[in-house]
């Protein structure tokens, strides 16, 4: 089937959170520049105490800052600086850094919040960085996903700017003793959409504007919403009236959790969490006797979701990689007919924890509640049927937790179905049952090293959440 992409209206890639989310910094004054530097780079130094910042976590501006930390004198932090990624090449981790002030001698950005006031100073010459700096970008050219890396060289000149030989840095080296913790919705607009069965239908709502649903549905500000219609593989020996169908949809309000605690550009954060929650919405029914010819489970993704929300930690740009595939799934043995919907409200919470005792430890949740809109099974045997989604969550292109959300409805009936040679009606004696349930499963990644904490040598299961409830039940008899 060859797909059909579409992509959602959105704003610039660095404004991928709703407006309620971002704060209105103050106008920054550029301090002046000290006598034989640039002044490009403005250079704030730590607290004479050495106490920690506590750093705000919010959605982007419009204009995301670039961030740099230099190595050059003691005490030095994180910075906001005029220079940004023209362009980077991945497989040779070469970028070319310009330097793009508005106006001479101030700086394009307002400082973040609870950021400390700048000092005078640069790392290199106007236009220019230098070896050991390292440099935090929200998405550029060639590195779509953001950019986190250390300067191990400088080339040379090049138009429009200075290339450079870079390896990849790790978050502690700019936030340093700083500590940060927030939650930040995703904009639902900003989400880039590959639909991959035809008849896919998607709906937002944010501030301002509404992409209205299917049928003048109301979508709840914040939510993304996707709804779907499929013909299911039906038994061979089903009748035309039994063949097989699903419709439904699922609405999601996602938000990114992020926190850290600071302990050193040289040793590793004593905290960090990274994560992915949100409210869920979902309604779906099953009609018919599908069937799943090999015996194993029939998964059937229908959209797959991309979105690079941009956080502003303090005056660092981090860049959260954020993919989510909706699917439907049907387990059944092709002997039951049933009639079912359900609709089913509820939270959801997938992460990864790290402390300086235990290390990285997962972290999942969910609450989730059901009600059978109609329920009826008819003969012997089982069906379930999942709609769900799967994400992804990293931050600048490194994948650091995986989280599988299967809300599902299971439909059984035990006993004899048996018809009379005579030609007397059919005999039924048994019982049946419809159940709602939730599994939620995945697992933490060795990427997450990204913080600076050390490297997970292998996957880390999510662990299995799993529960289910009675939705309806009865006695099969004719």
């Amino acid at each position: 089937m060859r797909h059909r992409r579409a992509l959602l209206p959105s704003l610039a890639v660095t404004t991928l959170f709703l407006a309620a989310a971002c704060s209105s910094p103050a106008t920054e004054t550029a301090g002046q520049p000290a006598a034989g530097r640039g002044g490009q780079i403005e250079v704030t130094e730590r607290p004479s105490d050495g106490t920690q910042q506590s750093l705000s976590v919010a959605a982007a501006p419009t204009a995301a800052a670039t961030a740099a930390a230099s190595p050059s004198g003691p005490g030095r932090r994180a910075h906001r600086t005029t220079l940004t990624v023209d362009s980077y090449d991945s497989h040779t981790r070469r970028a070319v850094i310009a330097d793009k002030p508005k106006g001479r001698g101030s700086s394009p950005h307002s400082p973040a919040p609870n950021s400390p006031a700048p000092s005078t100073g640069s790392s290199a010459a106007p236009g220019r960085t230098a070896v050991g700096d390292v440099i935090a970008s929200a998405p550029a050219p060639g590195a779509p996903h953001g950019l986190l890396a250390k300067v191990t060289k400088v080339i040379g000149e090049r138009d429009g700017g200075t290339e450079v030989q870079t390896e990849p840095a790790t978050l502690n080296a700019l936030l340093g003793d700083d500590t940060a913790k927030g939650d930040v919705p995703v904009d639902p607009s900003s989400f880039a959409v590959d639909k991959l069965l035809p008849d896919v239908q998607v709906s937002w709502s944010k501030t301002g504007d509404v992409h209205a649903g299917p049928k003048g549905a109301t979508v709840p500000l914040g939510s993304l919403r996707l709804d779907v219609s499929a013909e299911v593989p039906a038994a061979k020996d089903a009748p035309v009236s039994a063949t097989a169908s699903v419709h439904g949809f699922v609405q999601v309000a996602p938000q990114v959790d992020f926190a850290y605690g600071g302990a050193g550009s040289d040793a590793p954060p004593g905290s960090a969490y990274l994560g992915v929650s949100g409210d869920w919405t979902s309604g779906w029914s099953v009609k018919g006797r599908a069937a799943a010819s090999t015996g194993a489970p029939l998964r059937i993704p229908f959209a797959k979701l991309h979105a690079d929300p941009v956080l502003q930690v303090g005056p660092v740009p981090v860049v959260v990689n954020l993919d989510l595939t909706c699917y439907f799934q049907i387990s059944a043995d092709g002997h039951v007919t049933v009639d079912v919907e359900q609709s089913l409200k509820g939270d959801f919470k997938a992460g990864g924890t790290f402390g300086l005792k235990k290390g990285w430890t997962p972290v999942s949740s969910s609450d989730m509640t059901s009600t059978p809109v109609r329920a009826s099974v008819s003969t012997a045997g089982s069906v379930r049927t999942t709609l769900g989604a799967e994400a992804t969550v990293g931050l600048y292109g490194s994948v650091g937790v995986t989280a599988d959300l299967a809300p599902y409805l299971r439909g059984e009936a035990s006993g004899t179905f048996t018809t009379a040679s005579d030609g007397s009606a059919p005999k039924a004696d048994g019982t049946w049952g419809v159940y709602g349930g939730v599994d939620l499963s995945g697992t933490l990644r060795f990427q997450l090293s990204i913080f600076g904490t050390p490297v997970i040598q292998r996957s880390i299961p999510l662990g299995a959440l799993h529960r289910e409830w009675n939705l309806a039940g009865g006695k099969l008899s004719s």
